[in-house]
């Protein structure tokens, strides 16, 4: 959480989704404050407006997410705010908000809210222009439209529509960029890594990100409307799957989460889990979980990107059970789950309980070791189970690529009579996928290792897509 002072009457306090490259802010005048894009994680925006001293009187939405469960209803419900949504949508909660249109505006102290209709990342999309009363340029709160050297995706809808909002997006972007002040600050909602971007956008630094920033080097300036919709609608970065979720149980409204006790499991309940394939998620680090472990977990560790992968991975209808060190670890999972809707757990075990009884095990190695098995004649099997974008800008001659989320599908192409040497960019994503192919009785070794150390390791690169 940081907080910046926008001009001499406003700040914005900026909250981080870890790992699903999303913020959310709340923007206040020293008296009262409007939250934006709010995660289901209340606590958050209550802590910080009552540190700030001031009370929240609006949640607004810039559209409907994809990509997460949002807490606006919630919040709004738990503090009689009003909740502002672009209108247009479809809501099952439409007498619990405020729709607002092209230019509509709202009050809340010395802050005044001006609605921009921005479509393109979703069809109906806005950003707020927020000013106080000394008619400073104030800042834009941009959602998924403007980004930091990006703009948000156009094809979570279908491909039917990626073009026609890729068009919308275009001239959007283009709105703000040209009819607002160069030195307006802009708070977007995506980017930082989120899946909803088009592309990897840049990183924010310590300085307010501008208008004028953005006119220099958004594509959406840069490019004619051709050329851009061209770069959107070919070649998008893979979805998540839980996204397919979020819109409508977001139209639906969700109430704050609730985090009940969630029961500890016994050796036979756990053991008929595993038997019967039911999701059981190991949180403990890779090295870890590949010394010791029961067969059938998926390892995903608490972390950043355990969020996104879960989601990925995991059966969104499924109910899951948990193995972790702590109950503190299981309390900051169900957190991290609930920002998208995964609340329904069917229990836990810790680690270090005899109920947890390890068995399993495979071993982990680096580039350097998988060189040196390479150089003796092995010809050992590599796995590359990172995204097809990052494959084709490089990748070891004669590896074979199936992206992580595809792995489920494609095991009967794997080899069950030779070691599986498995890799990604870092170890996060690799390690995943050694545990499935742990659960089917292959014979992974995890590498665990930067991938920009294959070069030095002696390892041949190549680009292109070679043999996917």
């Amino acid at each position: 959480m940081t907080e910046r002072l926008i001009d001499s009457q406003i700040s914005a306090i900026t909250f981080e989704a870890a790992g699903l490259g999303d913020r959310s802010y709340l923007v206040h005048d020293g008296e009262v404050g409007i939250v934006v894009d709010p995660q289901r994680e209340p606590e958050r925006y209550l802590a910080a407006a009552e540190e700030a001293g001031v009370r929240i009187t609006h949640v607004l939405e810039t559209h409907i997410h994809n990509d997460y469960t949002s807490g606006g209803l919630g919040l709004s419900r738990m503090l009689g705010a009003t909740y502002v949504l672009p209108e247009g949508e479809n809501l099952e909660f439409s007498s619990e908000c405020t729709t607002l249109g092209d230019g509509e505006e709202l009050q809340s102290g010395s802050l005044s809210i001006a609605a921009l209709a921005t479509p393109g990342h979703t069809p109906h999309h806005l950003s707020y222009l927020l000013r106080s009363e000394t008619g400073d340029a104030g800042f834009v709160c941009t959602g998924g439209s403007v980004l930091p050297g990006g703009v948000g995706r156009t094809d979570l809808l279908g491909a039917d529509r990626t073009r026609e909002l890729a068009e919308a997006q275009w001239h959007s972007a283009r709105r703000l960029l040209t009819e607002l002040d160069d030195s307006t600050t802009l708070l977007p909602t995506h980017g930082f890594g989120s899946f909803c971007s088009a592309a990897p956008t840049i990183a924010m630094s310590a300085e307010a990100l501008t208008v004028a920033i953005e006119h220099a080097r958004n594509p959406a300036m840069r490019a004619a409307l051709d050329e851009f919709v061209e770069l959107l609608a070919s070649d998008p970065p893979p979805i998540p799957t839980y996204y397919r979720y979020m819109g409508s149980l977001n139209r639906s409204g969700l109430s704050a989460p609730k985090l009940e006790t969630v029961t500890r499991l016994d050796r036979r309940e756990l053991e008929h889990l595993l038997q019967t394939g039911r999701a059981v998620t190991d949180l403990r680090s890779r090295r870890s979980f590949a010394e010791a472990h029961r067969r059938g977990a998926l390892n995903i560790e608490l972390g950043a990107n355990l969020t996104t992968y879960f989601g990925w991975i995991v059966p969104f209808e499924a109910p899951y059970t948990l193995i972790a060190n702590s109950l503190e670890e299981i309390d900051e999972t169900r957190r991290m789950l609930a920002r998208i809707g995964r609340e329904h757990v069917f229990g836990y075990v810790l680690a270090d309980d005899p109920e947890a009884e390890n068995a399993d095990h495979y071993p982990v190695a680096s580039f350097a070791e998988l060189a040196i098995a390479s150089d003796l004649g092995d010809s050992p099997y590599v796995l590359d189970v990172r995204h097809r974008s990052e494959w084709r800008q490089g990748h070891l001659v004669g590896a074979t690529h199936i992206a992580l989320p595809d792995l489920a599908y494609l095991r009967g192409a794997l080899p069950a009579d030779q070691q599986v040497w498995v890799h990604c960019a870092a170890g996060y994503r690799a390690a995943i996928a050694a545990s499935q192919l742990s659960s089917w009785d292959l014979q992974p070794v995890l590498i665990d290792d930067g991938f920009e150390h294959a070069v030095a390791a002696g390892l041949a690169i190549e680009t292109g897509e070679g043999n996917r």
